[in-house]
């Protein structure tokens, strides 16, 4: 049984940013991280649909540590696993990873005041490591199954049906009628991409989403020397950030200037009625970038087409719609969502307890009530990922700081149970209602509120009272702190 100081689960985004901290601000601090897929990336390596690119900009996206220096802003999935696995290798980061190596339970022992983690390792063995402190940058997305609704007579389907989160590598549409089932990020995606390769597509919605059209370049990057990527940085977060705050406060405005870019990009204000008008409010959901245009690009020039309707029955040549249309297709894709689960659905327990973390509350983002020693990463709804990442990563270091400055074995969070706790994610979209129950709450204050604001978090992470509803132990105990119940019988 090998043991480390701090173990970290997952080599996509966070797990690399958590590494770079760790040995930079703990160089004397063991670490490991174990990943259970082969290869560097997390969710950049597991998607391989046509067309995958980046739906935050390049800027915010890449580690403040590393810039991206490239003037892509919108980036394709490939160059962003390179950049990864470039960043990986530069600070030796890639030597420290484990591969092949699926974390399936985590138990804390108060008595040890360590971590015991079970591993499934790929050739069919078993590992079992200890840790002082436990990272978990596996995201919330559920890698080995996304999410497929029950669609009527979809077995009378003669056709391929596909989803984007499992693309087999030989999928050729070129001269194929395709039709994209969804409405989000993934079918804006695949549509242009999909038309462009040869195929006719159809992108099929239920109702529609909000589709903001952004340069796939920032020009700045090529006017600006290459220290000047730390403003182009601040310039997207500033925008991004008053952006969300308008339409938080003032909706229809949002809606007015969302209008206004695509009235230019569609002359057929029926259309946009009908195809690119959400029944919810801005930000609601997360908006849909489509980089230069191109899914309107692709409408207008006849190779792609939206369709608002819903499904009364699939046929043996296509998909029957609730208006009598039937859409003729040779390969159907499900581009209906993603599954969400904590820790890659690994159990956790404190001293004999399990845990669930449906029943949690987050503390600062990043740490759960009751597990000690654990932190989490959780991203943004209207930023990049890794912007919420690396100030994980950070306070994770500033904690762990703080503990050997005062002797401290282990940090638990405590969270007052007499307070109402809200969903995590503050988006309506189907695949957050769908874990409402699986993933951890948010109170209504401060340290257990999960802000939608990096310049406030930034500030917060650095120089916040670091002890507040925080139960420190210098020694071992005979129990710790169990996992509370963040909602109450008839509240929440």
């Amino acid at each position: 049984m090998e043991h480390l100081d701090v173990l970290v689960v997952g080599a996509g985004i966070s797990g690399i940013d958590a590494a770079y901290r760790l040995q930079t601000e703990h160089p004397h601090r063991s670490y490991a991280i174990l990943e259970a897929r082969d290869a560097i990336g997390g969710t950049w390596d597991l998607f391989r649909f046509p067309g995958i690119r980046s739906d935050s900009d390049m800027f915010t996206l890449g580690f403040p540590f590393r810039p991206w220096r490239s003037a892509a802003a919108i980036a394709d999935g490939e160059s962003i696993r390179t950049y990864l696995r470039e960043t990986a290798a530069e600070f030796g980061i890639d030597r420290r990873i484990r591969f092949g190596r699926r974390v399936t339970a985590a138990a804390w022992s108060s008595p040890d005041q360590r971590w015991t983690v079970e591993v499934q390792v790929g050739d069919g063995t078993r590992e079992r490591y200890t840790c002082d402190f436990l990272f978990l940058g596996t995201g919330y997305y559920r890698y080995d199954k996304g999410y497929l609704p029950e669609f009527p007579g979809i077995d009378a389907f003669q056709g391929t049906v596909v989803h984007p989160q499992h693309w087999p590598e030989d999928l050729d549409c070129a001269g194929e009628r395709v039709v994209v089932i969804g409405s989000g990020a993934t079918a804006v995606t695949l549509v242009p991409a999909l038309a462009e390769r040869g195929a006719r597509v159809t992108m099929l919605q239920r109702s529609p989403s909000y589709v903001i059209a952004l340069p796939g370049t920032d020009r700045l990057v090529d006017r600006l020397p290459g220290w000047a990527h730390r403003l182009i940085r601040w310039k997207n977060v500033l925008v991004t950030s008053a952006f969300y705050q308008v339409a938080q406060r003032a909706p229809g405005v949002a809606k007015r200037m969302l209008r206004a870019g695509l009235e230019r990009q569609i002359p057929d204000h029926g259309v946009i009625d009908r195809d690119f008008t959400p029944r919810y409010q801005p930000w609601d959901q997360r908006l849909c970038v489509v980089p230069d245009g191109d899914l309107f690009r692709a409408m207008r020039s006849g190779r792609a087409e939206v369709v608002t309707d819903t499904i009364a029955t699939f046929t043996a040549g296509g998909i029957r719609l609730a208006s009598g249309r039937e859409l003729p297709a040779d390969v159907v894709v499900t581009a209906t969502g993603l599954q969400l689960q904590v820790g890659g659905g690994m159990r956790i327990c404190v001293d004999g307890t399990e845990v669930d973390p449906g029943r949690t509350v987050v503390y600062r983002g990043c740490l759960l009530s009751g597990v000690p020693n654990l932190a989490i990463c959780i991203g943004y709804v209207n930023a990049s990922w890794t912007l919420r990442a690396d100030l994980t990563a950070r306070y994770v270091c500033r904690l762990l700081s703080h503990m050997d400055a005062h002797g401290y074995r282990s940090a638990t969070p405590e969270f007052d149970g007499d307070v109402a706790a809200r969903p995590l994610l503050a988006l309506t979209s189907g695949y957050v209602r769908r874990a409402a129950d699986v993933l951890p709450k948010q109170g209504r204050s401060a340290p257990w509120v999960l802000r939608q604001s990096y310049p406030v978090d930034l500030l917060s992470t650095r120089f916040g009272d670091i002890g507040r509803d925080m139960v420190f132990t210098a020694r071992p105990v005979t129990r710790s702190p169990v996992a509370v119940d963040a909602v109450t019988p008839g509240r929440g």
